[in-house]
């Protein structure tokens, strides 16, 4: 069935069900009502909250709720991928998901009865299944990825040559044809691989399925902007059917801190925490390192223990957010000695507000593309620490690509970490000259992530513009088809 086009832009936002995809569509869909636009965003009841709490206070934006699935493969109550004990668990996760599709339907429908068809779905890269309903209803489906376009584009060759790969050394090189990448890719930064390839496994599967829908939609939008992965939009378009197009919009974040008009302190962490009175303390005297893995990195405790004496060795101020369910700090004075220059926090934190502040100096991280994004912007330094997914070819990109950071060490994932290599790491971030040449560097790329999304002039703004246009003659096209097929 197909509505009428609303006389108000609309569109509908469907995030995946795990913070580090929901945040990002959260601020597009900020920056979308800033040019006009009305946004309903669906969620499950216990994802719910943490969508309010983040819009809101803006009137343009609302939310549904669609219940999610109960299975016998994941736990009770079980809405958000941080909630998996296993990542081994996305796959039926997944497919749960499937099942939130009559629902789904139900909403469009209503949408398009009452004459408010949204001009388009933006939905997550791992939600393929929407693809059918939006073309049910004569809607245009643009997907939204978590990762950035070289890292995107780069997968995307080593899947379609899996075969090859598998067969060689993870110390060779991949070649890449056409494509003019800024350091040398090996076999070993690609994740999953294997299971990629494996008919056994149920992953392979549903990434095939997902893909297919990916290539088919109307085109994507990247969470990135043209000054820093520009080059390789044009590769990545060539992987998408029907002239779908891709367009950079990014940094998302940016657009709630400069373009909206909001409350004051809307988007202000609690004054009141306990970290933030701790960064306040050090301001001007040593920088600070930030040390976060994200939600889904699972480190042994002996790993942890390698962290925890590494930073203490380096000798440097540090906040450390620890989310191990099973690791207690040393019981040998390790807190007692590091008490008014190290701390550790067991609870969730503002991340991007950590980093915004004048404390902080650097950051230890896994490389995932929201962090990546969030440290580049506020003009933080990274020190480089890939854990899994594209997050190998990410630290490359900001340390080999971009100048702005320093790697853990070289040679891929998996392994332990001695204490030594992490010591001398945060001590060339903080005090090294590839540290103070990566400051100077982030510096530079901050700049222009904040001029990206500028009213006049911005690339990601000019583009955000772009898609709303794309989208008003795209849904006038496909709901002239879909009568044509409905009066034959």
């Amino acid at each position: 069935m197909a509505g009428a086009v609303s006389p108000s832009a609309h569109v509908v936002v469907f995030p995946l069900m795990a913070q580090g995809h929901a945040l990002p569509l959260l601020d597009i869909s900020k920056a979308l009502t800033n040019l006009g636009v009305k946004v309903t965003v669906i969620a499950t009841p216990k994802n719910a909250p943490l969508i309010l709490s983040k819009i809101s206070n803006f009137s343009e934006i609302s939310s549904r709720t669609i219940q999610f699935p109960r299975v016998p493969e994941l736990p009770e109550g079980c809405e958000n991928t941080a909630d998996l004990p296993s990542m081994a668990l996305l796959v039926p996760f997944l497919k749960a998901s499937k099942s939130m599709r009559p629902a789904f339907e139900c909403i469009l429908r209503e949408m398009s009865e009452a004459g408010s068809c949204p001009l388009s779905v933006i939905s997550d890269f791992f939600l393929g299944w929407t693809l059918d309903v939006c073309q049910s209803f004569g809607i245009p489906r643009i997907v939204f990825h978590g990762m950035g376009v070289l890292s995107m584009v780069i997968l995307k060759i080593a899947f379609m040559n899996a075969p090859s790969l598998l067969a060689m050394p993870d110390s060779d090189p991949i070649e890449l044809p056409n494509l003019s990448v800024p350091f040398t890719v090996y076999k070993r930064d690609i994740c999953d691989l294997e299971r990629w390839q494996d008919p056994d496994d149920p992953y392979s599967h549903i990434i095939a399925e997902i893909g297919e829908a990916e290539v088919n939609s109307a085109g994507i939008i990247v969470n990135s902007f043209e000054e820093l992965e520009g080059d390789y939009i044009a590769t990545l378009e060539r992987f998408y059917c029907q002239g779908a197009r891709a367009w950079c919009i990014g940094p998302a974040l940016l657009y709630d801190q400069n373009q909206i008009e909001r409350p004051m302190g809307s988007n202000q962490a609690d004054p009141s925490q306990p970290y933030i009175k701790w960064l306040d303390e050090c301001v001007g005297s040593s920088r600070v390192i930030y040390i976060s893995f994200g939600t889904q990195a699972r480190l042994s405790d002996m790993q942890m223990d390698n962290i925890a004496y590494g930073l203490e060795m380096a000798g440097h101020p540090f906040i450390w957010v620890v989310k191990s369910a099973t690791w207690v700090l040393p019981d040998n004075g390790w807190e007692d000695r590091l008490k008014g220059w190290g701390l550790v926090v067991h609870n969730w934190v503002d991340q991007r507000r950590i980093l915004s502040h004048p404390a902080i100096g650097g950051f230890l991280s896994h490389c995932g593309w929201n962090s990546v994004l969030e440290s580049l912007s506020e003009e933080v330094p990274m020190l480089a620490w890939p854990m899994d997914a594209e997050q190998p070819l990410n630290a490359k990109l900001v340390v080999m690509g971009l100048g702005a950071g320093v790697m853990v060490r070289e040679g891929g994932v998996g392994g332990t970490i001695a204490s030594e290599v992490i010591r001398d790491g945060v001590k060339e971030l903080m005090g090294g000259e590839r540290g103070r040449q990566a400051r100077d560097r982030a510096r530079e790329i901050g700049k222009w992530a904040r001029q990206a999304v500028e009213k006049k002039g911005g690339s990601s703004y000019k583009n955000l513009e772009g898609l709303i246009k794309f989208l008003k003659e795209r849904v006038k096209e496909l709901r002239i088809r879909y009568l044509e097929v409905v009066s034959q």
